[in-house]
């Protein structure tokens, strides 16, 4: 059984202009340190993160505590946003090809992160994983095993900052979910 720990990151300093550089607050930096004190006692065999800042931050206490580095996912990114992203968030999860302009449609974001995913799941079987994500992104994966999943839930996990959720494979095929962590911090 492979397992993946999927951390989504703690609350970010949302007047931070640039999303991929974008720092976690002082609340956030110390609710990382949550993160670890989950995961401390589980045998972690490798670490994956999505390049963005607040992601890796996440986890690097973590990762130090293991003595592990973070690889990093270009495809394990967020969603780029667009113009006016927060009124089409609805929409957005109605419709899969909606995208606001200049943004990206919910589902090219669950193609790119679940074959990252699926990457994942086979150079690393039968090993306990930990993912940096997002909460777009991970709600997608989480869509993709069961279709239910949708705004609602979206909605449900988008203020849990940090929040991880271990999900159990058997090879790619998805036998279990557990949620472990989620701390309702919402943005600053």
């Amino acid at each position: 059984m492979t397992s993946i720990y999927f951390v989504r990151h703690a609350q970010p300093n949302s007047k931070w202009e640039d999303d991929r550089t974008k720092p976690l607050t002082k609340v956030g930096m110390e609710d990382s340190k949550r993160v670890t004190e989950i995961l401390k006692d589980i045998e972690i065999d490798v670490f994956y993160s999505s390049p963005f800042r607040r992601s890796m931050d996440t986890i690097l206490d973590c990762a130090n505590h293991f003595n592990m580095i973070i690889h990093t996912d270009e495809r394990l990114r967020e969603r780029k946003t667009g113009v006016n992203s927060s009124d089409y968030l609805k929409q957005r999860w109605d419709d899969f090809d909606f995208c606001e302009e200049e943004g990206e449609n919910i589902k090219s974001v669950q193609q790119r992160n679940m074959e990252a995913l699926n990457d994942i799941l086979n150079r690393h079987p039968d090993k306990n994983i930990v993912i940096g994500t997002h909460g777009t992104a991970l709600s997608t994966i989480l869509n993709f095993y069961d279709p239910s999943f949708g705004y609602d839930g979206f909605k449900r996990i988008h203020f849990s900052m940090p929040y991880i959720i271990r999900l159990d494979f058997n090879g790619t095929d998805l036998i279990r979910t557990t949620e472990l962590l989620k701390m309702d911090r919402g943005y600053e």
